[in-house]
């Protein structure tokens, strides 16, 4: 199985950045694709960004330009680098991973294969 390790949330005021960070086990299959997803409260899991092994990205249209991803292959990781942070942005941030397949449903949630505990993130007024 693989295990993904969140780290990083915290409370920021309105304006400020945080950095995500996502560590994955050595037994992540080779070559997935890794990703973060975030869910408010009251609200279905939303897809924020991920990136292939390869380094291409995907990203949420209406968070572009605040929120950038990057992967380390060799230390097996991901991170969200989050900028301009509004009250919006509060929510549990989820680190996903899944073998590549159909482009399509990259923007789903279920068609993630594995998940963190997720990491929290909360940006006051």
């Amino acid at each position: 199985q693989v295990q993904l390790t969140e780290s990083g949330g915290g409370l920021v005021q309105t304006g400020g950045s945080l950095r995500l960070s996502c560590a994955a086990s050595s037994h992540m299959p080779s070559g997935s694709t890794m990703g973060w997803f975030r869910q408010a409260p009251g609200k279905e899991r939303e897809f924020v960004a991920a990136i292939t092994m390869r380094g291409f990205t995907y990203d949420s249209d209406s968070l572009k330009g605040r929120f950038t991803i990057a992967r380390d292959n060799a230390k097996n990781t991901v991170s969200l680098q989050m900028s301009v942070l509004k009250p919006e942005d509060t929510a549990v941030y989820y680190c996903a991973t899944r073998r590549p397949r159909n482009a399509n449903t990259i923007f789903e949630a279920s068609e993630w294969d594995y998940w963190g505990q997720g990491t929290r993130v909360t940006v006051s007024s």
